[in-house]
């Protein structure tokens, strides 16, 4: 929620005008937030009467039932759009199909939309409502450990364009975030790893003590969910919450003071140097966590090199980054993608690389006056120390997967539905030919582009699938509806 103090002053040619918004917004650690005890989320939606929720299918396919009783006991109206969404599938048509589905619901300017999922929900369906009317009201209830350690913090909301990650979007801060933890309990163990990247990356350059306990408990925060899954020791519970807390914490003293990034040298921008662009450079797409953590373990080696990090504190952050199944390195990750990443990186931050390094291990610095030469060199010894590690420095399921995109309830007649309809209406992701749109069972980019239209695999490719505005998508001639409802393609 936002307040606007505002003066207007007179000049000789015109007019000068300073305005200050005051930003406010809560979060509350809750575990079992849709269990029928707890009414604090209830009780947000009490004087609508209803609620319009965005999730992805895994989410929904997992608690769905949970979260319907949930709505239920207390009364309120429940609608549900269903989303399918991954990196690739992180797009303007999957924020216009939550735009639909806003306007089929017929959202009011001050009603929340309640958003439960993974940081790539959150973001996208954050920005349609910071779209939607300028300004929409929405609440988070992240699910993974990206969401809710890194996501769940920043305003930021955004959509990848083209090769490059929140391209497009907006700075938008939702009414209410509440932390569950319990969701780490079904989340699988490689996006438990993904997101344990965010927490080397705060307590790296700015908290110590939570690096010490990350090194301390690596192996068994990653195997038990953070200490939420059956069996896990009350020793390495009270850890990961005190982990959890203070990270969450240290990243909201730090991002707090500058929540519209008009600061850019920025501490919790470690790892997110080169890692803009690499992160979508292979076909199938790293996880965010092993490519910040890429970035992250170039970025340490780098400040060795310069004496900012001693020999010990740089082994010992590789070291737990092997430890804990995280990519140090890529094939694809050489000095034609550094070069390009650097000069990506320099628009945005305003012609300077800032590029944040440990200095030393729980301090950070920054670096703007490294050139290409150095650049490579360190790239170069970076591999060389990679030789030494575990397959060389490449992660554990370090790409996207069903688990990602939820694509895992795919079946051959949607499958071979999607071929047909791509075959006849377009490209996928800038293919004219309509080819390698299926990998695997799964659609690899998550949408079809067809001509003048789109052949969407996100929400709804399912043959007459009912959707959360309550329209239909199904077949026609083998094509398929499109984000606006319509049906798109060359024969359209």
């Amino acid at each position: 929620m936002s307040d606007l103090t505002a003066s207007v002053l007179e000049t000789k040619n015109g007019f000068h005008v300073d305005g200050y918004e005051k930003i406010s917004y809560d979060f509350t650690f809750l575990d079992g937030v849709f269990d029928t005890k707890n009414r604090q989320l209830a009780e947000c939606y009490h004087k609508w009467g209803r609620v319009l929720a965005v999730t992805d299918m895994n989410v929904y396919n997992m608690y769905g039932k949970q979260i319907e009783k949930y709505f239920e006991h207390y009364n309120l109206e429940l609608k549900v759009h269903k989303t399918k969404i991954g990196e690739k599938a992180k797009t303007i048509p999957t924020f216009l199909s939550i735009v639909d589905s806003m306007t089929e619901f017929g959202i009011y300017r001050k009603e929340p939309v309640l958003v439960v999922g993974g940081g790539l929900v959150t973001d996208v369906a954050g920005f349609a409502c910071a779209a939607y009317r300028r300004n929409t009201n929405f609440i988070r209830v992240p699910t993974t450990v990206i969401g809710l350690i890194d996501a769940s913090v920043s305003i930021k909301v955004a959509v990848n364009y083209g090769n490059y990650k929140n391209r497009l979007g907006a700075y938008h801060a939702p009414m209410h975030t509440f932390l569950d933890f319990t969701f780490l309990r079904s989340l699988p163990k490689a996006q438990i790893r993904n997101g344990f990247a965010e927490l080397i990356k705060i307590s790296s350059c700015s908290h110590l003590p939570t690096f010490d306990l990350l090194d301390k408990y690596c192996e068994q925060l990653i195997d038990t969910g953070f200490g939420r899954t059956d069996g896990a020791s009350d020793e390495v519970r009270d850890a990961a919450d005190k982990i959890n807390r203070e990270g969450i914490h240290e990243m909201l003293k730090l991002e707090t003071p500058n929540l519209h990034e008009i600061g850019l040298d920025r501490v919790i921008a470690y790892g997110h140097t080169w890692s803009p662009l690499h992160e979508l450079v292979p076909e199938t797409p790293l996880r965010h966590g092993h490519a910040i953590s890429i970035d992250m373990a170039y970025s340490a080696t780098l400040a060795n090199s310069r004496k900012l990090l001693s020999d010990e504190e740089h082994r010992r952050i590789l070291t737990l980054f092997s430890r804990a199944g995280l990519s140090m390195d890529h094939h694809q990750f050489d000095e034609d993608i550094l070069n390009k990443g650097t000069q990506a990186i320099l628009k945005t931050r305003d012609g300077k690389l800032r590029a944040a390094v440990p200095n030393p291990l729980g301090s950070c610095t920054f670096l703007n006056d490294v050139d290409h030469a150095e650049l490579s060199a360190a790239l170069r010894r970076h591999k060389q120390i990679m030789k030494g590690y575990p397959r060389n420095g490449e992660g554990l399921e370090a790409f996207v997967d069903a688990s990602d995109t939820g694509y895992t309830d795919n079946n051959q007649a949607e499958v071979e539905a999607l071929e047909a309809a791509a075959e006849e209406a377009g490209n996928l992701n800038g293919s004219m030919d309509g080819t390698n749109v299926v990998h695997g069972g799964h659609v690899m980019n998550g949408h079809i582009n067809g001509v003048n239209g789109h052949v969407n695999g996100l929400n709804g490719h399912v043959i007459e699938e009912k959707l959360a505005n309550g329209s239909t998508r199904g077949l026609t001639n083998g094509l398929t509806n499109g984000v606006n409802g319509f049906t798109n393609g060359a024969k359209a």
